[in-house]
């Protein structure tokens, strides 16, 4: 373990199997660390929020799909809501996100509208890629979010980039790169690993371990001893594990990466063991016939994040059944909304295909007008 750190390996407390019944958090285990004590409740309250509207958002979207209204693939954020959320609320000024292909629940932590994104998933002029990207590749440079990518571990090296950014423009930041637990199987991901610590960057690698990759079980397609964020031991880089359904766990976990990032310039590997209800994507025909409907179903009963979340605010006397009511049913308006904008939004025309294709060339740099990026003759 580098840096002398010593991480337990995982125990059903802090990995939980799919056998596990509800899970009983004890509300003195992350609640207390110093990222977490001074949360108010408005804060606290502030997160329900916001997973509740990523899984409403992402309902609708499903609604839409299926009746043929959107193209290319849709993949949904549906179980891992506390994730995104818990991880991005700890974003600063010089933080970066950049994730893969199931994007939507990072792009609306970070702050994008559900109406730009809607109208991406419909292919719309007013979508946050002007129509062009779809699902997999929402972007807002302007909310340091670098997008969703399409090619299994392809962000790695861009989040690598990121950082050696950071770290050379003398930032004081942390370059968060997200992939599923299939991604960790690239090469790229590993040649990342390895420049991330030779040059000593602030990368936060987040695996989020939703079991199936693609529909294949951890246990058929990734040699390991105890998880997959042990693999960093072979780059000298720490790496730790968290609980993906307490929020509490995966703000803690991050802060600690975050910090490490920003004080030390040093990478760290972190596993967030969470679960997709759906499919790999929407076209995954096979989702209830790699795991039971059983499984799923327990999961959703017993494993909920946001379910989990509102039950702790409520021992807490934060918010009420009633409170949680209604933010459900504000983003159940929100997210209804978004689709008829939209549905009403103007297609792209025909010429826009030869913008957003090149930078230098939408603005018209002298590289864009000459071809010429590092030579003058």
């Amino acid at each position: 373990m580098a840096t002398g750190e010593t991480i337990n390996p995982p125990t059903p407390t802090t990995m939980p199997s799919i056998t596990d019944e509800d899970t009983a958090i004890d509300p003195t285990d992350h609640s207390r660390s110093e990222v977490n004590a001074s949360l108010t409740p408005e804060q606290k309250i502030g997160f329900l929020r916001e997973m509740i509207r990523i899984r409403r958002f992402e309902q609708v979207s499903l609604k839409y799909y299926n009746q043929s209204m959107m193209g290319g693939f849709l993949h949904l954020y549906i179980g891992q809501e506390s994730v995104a959320v818990g991880t991005v609320s700890l974003m600063g000024e010089n933080d970066h996100v950049i994730t893969a292909y199931r994007d939507h629940g990072h792009a609306l932590a970070v702050g994008m509208s559900m109406n730009e994104c809607m109208a991406e998933l419909f292919g719309k002029a007013t979508g946050c890629s002007r129509g062009k990207g779809g699902s997999m590749h929402f972007f807002a440079p302007d909310k340091n979010y670098w997008g969703g990518h399409g090619i299994v571990g392809g962000q790695t090296p861009l989040g690598l980039g990121l950082a050696y950014a950071l770290k050379y423009k003398n930032l004081t930041g942390a370059a968060l790169c997200f992939m599923g637990d299939g991604a960790v199987n690239q090469g790229a991901y590993h040649e990342s690993l390895n420049l991330a610590a030779l040059w000593k960057l602030p990368v936060v690698y987040i695996i989020e371990n939703n079991k199936y990759s693609m529909g294949t079980t951890l246990d058929r397609s990734s040699a390991m001893r105890n998880c997959l964020a042990e693999r960093a031991d072979g780059y000298g880089i720490v790496w730790d594990i968290a609980n993906g359904e307490d929020l509490y766990e995966v703000r803690a976990k991050t802060a600690n990466a975050m910090r490490r990032a920003h004080k030390e310039s040093l990478p760290t590997v972190l596993e967030i063991d969470t679960y997709r209800y759906y499919g790999h994507s929407v076209a995954d025909a096979n989702a209830k016939k790699y795991r039971s409907p059983e499984e799923i179903e327990r999961y959703k009963a017993h494993h909920d994040p946001i379910r989990l979340w509102q039950k702790r605010l409520e021992e807490e006397g934060v918010i009420t059944p009633a409170q949680a009511e209604e933010l459900d049913e504000q983003a159940k308006q929100e997210a209804d909304e978004a689709a008829r904008f939209a549905i009403e939004s103007p297609q792209p025309e025909p010429h826009t295909i030869f913008e957003d294709v090149y930078w230098e060339v939408d603005n018209q740099t002298d590289a864009g007008r000459t071809g010429r990026h590092f030579f003058s003759e």
